[in-house]
C-alpha cells in the first residue's frame, strides 16, 4: 500500500546513513520495526511480577521427566 508522509528529509538521510540503508523505505521500515518491538517489550515489562507461580514448583524434577 502506497503511503505519502511528510517526514523531515534530513532525519531520513541521517537514518539511512546510520543504519547503512540504501533506500528511504528500508530506513523507515527498520525504524517502524524497532518502534513496535520496543513498545511490545515495554508491555512485557509492565506485566512483570504480575504472573502467579507456585512457590513449591520444582523445575529440576520436571526436567528429569523427559
Amino acid at each position: 500500500m502506497a503511503t505519502n508522509l511528510a517526514i523531515d528529509n534530513d532525519l531520513i538521510e541521517e537514518a539511512k546513513k546510520i543504519g547503512n540503508h540504501k533506500t528511504k523505505k528500508s530506513a523507515v521500515t527498520e525504524a517502524l520495526i524497532q518502534y513496535v518491538e520496543r513498545h511490545k517489550q515495554a508491555e512485557i515489562i509492565d506485566i512483570f511480577g504480575e504472573i502467579d507461580y507456585q512457590e513449591d514448583y520444582d523445575y529440576k524434577k520436571q526436567r528429569n521427566k523427559r
